[in-house]
């Protein structure tokens, strides 16, 4: 498994457009990705459950991905994050 920690720096947060594009950027992937917000967790998968983290800017999230293209996903993730979250 494979954990990191971001912050929000989005003035908006994470809304509707951010969370539909990281669900498509992520879909592709076979493993696990979780957005961890105190104490909800979040499927990286699901629009769904990324908006129910009501993440805000300078909101510090936990993610985590865990299976065989954890180490690519996690890359993927983080190189998306630094354009749109």
């Amino acid at each position: 498994m494979i954990e990191k920690e971001i912050v929000i720096q989005d003035p908006i947060g994470i809304h509707a457009r951010p969370a539909a594009l990281l669900v498509q950027t992520l879909k592709e992937f076979k493993s696990d990705f979780s957005l961890i917000k105190g104490d909800k967790k979040a499927s990286a998968k699901s629009l769904i459950q990324i908006m129910s983290l009501g993440a805000k800017q300078g909101d510090t999230l936990k993610v985590t991905a865990e299976g065989e293209d954890a180490e690519e996903m996690m890359n993927a993730f983080l190189a998306f994050a630094e354009k749109n979250l």
